[in-house]
């Protein structure tokens, strides 16, 4: 009896060990967890209550993949009898959550037409032009949201059409557009692109201000917060350790 309890004990301290690094791997905290995990089970127990419990709210998404994929697969059928821009639309909006952007932005081609006048499709074209490297075509869509609306999507219509003028060479429409979004905008996405621009134009100091910009809310940002920008602390670290001291 000892011996099966002293078994069955071994086999949950290293369950709850490697359920500790599996997450450890996948999020990547700060890195003393990964001693705290080793040196003892209770490490490990403590990094689950304090790092893998809080992240389960960030585990939504991951169970909305699939009634989103379900809900995929009803509208391409619905399309066949109604091809819609409604449906177009919502299913190029649900291309976009899935990462599927060369759908997205085929979706919202057929969505557009010479009488669409809501500037959403356009927006979200943009942003699937962005993610597919496509910036020619992007910062066209991304000025009608712009121009409609200069702070459509809480500013980051704004921040990625600077991205777009960065990306096509038109450094002085870039270099406007970054000001007057991080002026008003705490987007991380929007600092951490205006820094690769400033990297790009020899203003090696002023990106490492904009890169360090990202990393100083790090202190002061909620638990929930903090764990959900940590891929942009790690681009902004990668990139602070690229940049050349002053």
């Amino acid at each position: 009896m000892g011996s099966f309890l002293f078994f069955a004990f071994s086999w949950w301290a290293i369950l709850l060990r490697v359920i500790a690094i599996v997450h450890f791997i996948r999020r990547r905290p700060d890195f003393f967890w990964i001693w705290v995990i080793l040196f003892h089970w209770i490490g490990a127990l403590v990094y689950i209550a304090v790092e893998v419990i809080p992240d389960a709210g960030l585990l939504r998404s991951s169970f909305q993949v699939f009634p989103r994929r379900k809900r995929i697969h009803e509208l391409e059928r619905a399309i066949l009898d109604n091809p819609s821009a409604g449906n177009y639309e919502e299913l190029g909006q649900l291309y976009l959550d899935d990462g599927d952007f060369a759908r997205a932005r085929a979706c919202y081609d057929k969505a557009i037409s010479s009488r669409t006048d809501h500037v959403d499709p356009f927006y979200r074209r943009g942003v699937a032009e962005i993610e597919l490297g496509d910036f020619a075509a992007a910062a066209p869509d991304l000025e009608q949201a712009v121009q409609s609306d200069p702070d459509y999507d809480f500013h980051r219509a704004k921040g990625l059409l600077a991205w777009a003028y960065a990306q096509t060479g038109q450094n002085e429409k870039a270099d406007a557009l970054f000001r007057e979004a991080t002026r008003i905008s705490t987007i991380s996405e929007t600092y951490y692109h205006y820094a690769l621009f400033l990297q790009s134009q020899g203003r090696n100091a002023e990106a490492r201000e904009w890169a360090q910009k990202i990393l100083d809310k790090k202190p002061t940002m909620p638990g929930y917060l903090r764990r959900r920008e940590r891929p942009w602390f790690r681009k902004a670290s990668a990139l602070l350790a690229r940049l050349p001291k002053a």
